[in-house]
């Protein structure tokens, strides 16, 4: 497998549920996901074994995950700070 890059969004709080987005990118294959749950919702380009490998790195890492994405300022990334 090529290199995979990971993004993590800021936290999200909809409908009384914390949760932060993921995503992982290859080239042009995307995958994308959610933590704490560690599903991926949507996933173009990645294998169903691959995508089922994101999901466990999702679930056994969520702690790491969510502890970045409290790091993550939205206001300082969209204005390029």
């Amino acid at each position: 497998m090529d290199a995979v890059n990971m993004l993590v969004s800021g936290i999200i709080n909809r409908e009384g549920k914390r949760f932060a987005r993921v995503s992982f990118i290859r080239g042009r294959d995307v995958a994308e996901g959610i933590v704490p749950d560690g599903v991926i919702d949507r996933a173009t380009g990645f294998s169903d074994e691959e995508v089922a490998k994101l999901e466990r790195y999702l679930r056994e890492s969520s702690g790491e995950i969510l502890e970045q994405a409290r790091q993550v300022n939205p206001i300082k990334n969209w204005l390029g700070i």
